[in-house]
């Protein structure tokens, strides 16, 4: 874990809302993982008091780019922050993907995204890239698909579903992941990565048992410290509450006791 002063490079609007930033921060992209966050102060007055988590999109070359979208105070004041301003960055924290699964067990690594949770994956399809991974985004709407093109430079074979049929399949990515793992030898040869809503994951967690498949999860959950000292972010398991930003954000999803209100998700 590193604490550094990262330069901002760009931090260039993607559409309505969402944004991507890169800065320079050699330690922290050294060090960094596929599933990996970082913990951003936005700005250098008293408020938004508390930093904001984000999960590493890319790192290479001693640079970090974060992949977020604008849905309250703190990501509006740091959507107009500007090249050569300085951010105050801690991490890289908590434990990211077991990408090596994939590789050793030579399973094809199939990756679901619902909305922002696109975000952690394109670093995750690059360390995976020698095995074809596949990968699954679902949306909204066409609007809010992001990184298709971004996924398909680094030879993954991309499927979309949008909740209103406006691009790809009509409905829940998850329904449209059945469809993909029945194509592959109803998925025995697959391992699952995935991040999203939380409705999503449990999902997927569903669908990893039907099929008899592993499925690595990423959990978003409101953080304040970031480091696991606070236990703000606890989430139940079958072995107890762990911490989010500490045991997690990636979990075997076998793990995590997914509750009733979690049916459903995109």
């Amino acid at each position: 874990m590193h604490l550094e002063k990262a330069t901002l490079l760009y931090n260039k609007p993607l559409g309505k809302n969402y944004f991507r930033l890169a800065c320079n921060a050699a330690k922290i992209a050294g060090d960094a993982a596929a599933g990996q966050f970082v913990s951003v102060k936005i700005n250098n007055t008293h408020e938004p008091f508390l930093r904001r988590p984000f999960g590493i999109h890319k790192a290479e070359g001693g640079r970090i780019e974060i992949l977020y979208e604008v849905v309250g105070e703190g990501t509006r004041l740091l959507s107009r922050r500007k090249p050569g301003s300085v951010l105050d960055m801690l991490g890289p924290l908590g434990k990211g993907y077991d990408y090596r699964y994939a590789l050793i067990r030579r399973k094809t690594p199939v990756l679901v995204a619902g909305g922002m949770g696109v975000a952690p994956l394109l670093f995750l399809a690059e360390k995976l890239s020698q095995s074809s991974p596949r990968v699954v985004l679902g949306a909204k709407t066409k609007n809010q698909i992001l990184c298709e093109k971004e996924f398909k430079k680094i030879g993954c074979s991309v499927t979309i579903a949008t909740d209103d049929g406006s691009r790809g399949f009509k409905g829940k990515v998850t329904d449209l992941l059945e469809q993909v793992l029945s194509a592959m030898d109803h998925g025995l040869s697959a391992v699952l990565y995935a991040c999203g809503p939380r409705p999503m994951l449990a999902q997927v967690s569903r669908i990893s048992r039907k099929y008899g498949i592993v499925a690595q999860v990423s959990l978003e959950e409101h953080m304040a410290c970031g480091i696991g000292a606070c236990l703000g972010c606890v989430v139940k398991t079958k072995d107890g509450y762990k911490r989010v930003c500490k045991e997690g954000p990636v979990f075997n999803s076998e793990e995590i006791v997914w509750h009733e209100h979690t049916k459903g998700g995109r």
